[in-house]
């Protein structure tokens, strides 16, 4: 694969030219080497990260987690699959980093007794980066997709979180530190997409050959394949079918054009609603919901051809099915 060239990393440790070299290196020496403590090194403290799930600022919590899932995937290894960037030295950089980890559940854990069964999980992690630092960080990780290869329902691994947590109680998130102001493109192909996202989450009518390419390849939660407009029009009305979104806003939007690689962009959006329908979350709750949600496209003379979905969907069973 072709490496970005080098750019300025002021602030960066001089073995790093580029952020995506960071974002790899940092990420393979912690997880593929086990350096756990390089996360007091990689990590400021306080680092606020948010989950679907969660919000923690302490770096023990970065720490802990880590621990934990080496114990119950000993032998995961993330491999890393893409890095779309933004930003620069001097404000931070933005790094949307996409991997997937092939590992066992050989542990007991947050996942229930080990199942010893082999799982594939995708996650998408937006990281602020200063100063040879991540500061910020939000993370989703397709956690249907290991329900669904250790033998459970999103569903069922939803109701046992809410039972071992006590219902939900996700934390509000406070503001990005340091004062780094997300970055949203003006690139006329990303705007249009993110626009598309926005269109399926507002129940409009949504011109798929103006966005999508004819053979549309998607992967979406539950690491799910679908190929073509009209399932990948039946994913985005199944999701957004049942709910009557109240707000939607576009956190972040990068687009990266040449270095020998196709065109492509990372979205990061979030939509606050009311689950009113019938669909794929059962019959209406009236529940409110939050869907974090990141999204990685590469383009073909201006369309989608590959789109990558990371929304949690055991997270949004949770919502669905807390006790008010």
């Amino acid at each position: 694969m072709q490496r970005p060239q080098a750019e300025d990393m002021t602030g960066f440790d001089p073995e790093f030219s580029n952020l995506d070299q960071y974002i790899r290196v940092i990420t393979r020496r912690i997880w593929d080497e086990r350096r756990i403590d390089d996360i007091h090194k990689y990590y400021s403290d306080p680092c606020l990260v948010e989950t679907p799930g969660a919000v923690t600022t302490d770096i023990a919590d970065v720490v802990n987690g880590t621990v934990a899932s080496l114990g119950i995937f000993p032998d995961r290894r993330p491999l890393a699959e893409d890095v779309i960037q933004s930003g620069d030295a001097q404000t931070g950089f933005l790094s949307s980093h996409r991997g997937i980890s092939a590992m066992t559940h050989l542990g007991d854990g947050i996942f229930g007794p080990a199942t010893g069964r082999r799982v594939h999980a995708r996650a998408i992690a937006d990281c602020v980066c200063k100063d040879n630092r991540i500061v910020h960080e939000w993370l989703v990780r397709d956690q249907a997709a290991i329900a669904l290869h250790i033998g459970l329902t999103p569903r069922e691994l939803a109701e046992r979180w809410l039972k071992e947590r006590g219902g939900w109680n996700k934390a509000v998130a406070g503001p990005a530190p340091g004062g780094y102001v997300s970055h949203v493109s003006e690139d006329p192909v990303a705007r249009g997409y993110a626009a598309a996202i926005e269109g399926f989450a507002r129940r409009e009518k949504v011109d798929l050959a103006q966005v999508y390419d004819d053979a549309v390849h998607h992967i979406g939660p539950g690491g799910i394949t679908r190929y073509g407009h009209e399932e990948v029009e039946a994913y985005w009305n199944g999701l957004f079918g049942a709910l009557k979104v109240e707000s939607f806003a576009v956190e972040h939007l990068a687009m990266q054009r040449g270095g020998g690689r196709a065109d492509r962009a990372a979205l990061r959006w979030r939509a606050q609603a009311v689950h009113t329908g019938d669909g794929a979350f059962g019959a209406p709750s009236g529940r409110r919901v939050e869907i974090l949600g990141i999204n990685h496209v590469e383009f073909h003379e201006g369309k989608v051809l590959r789109e990558w979905v990371l929304v949690d969907d055991v997270v949004l069973w949770m919502q669905v099915l807390a006790e008010a």
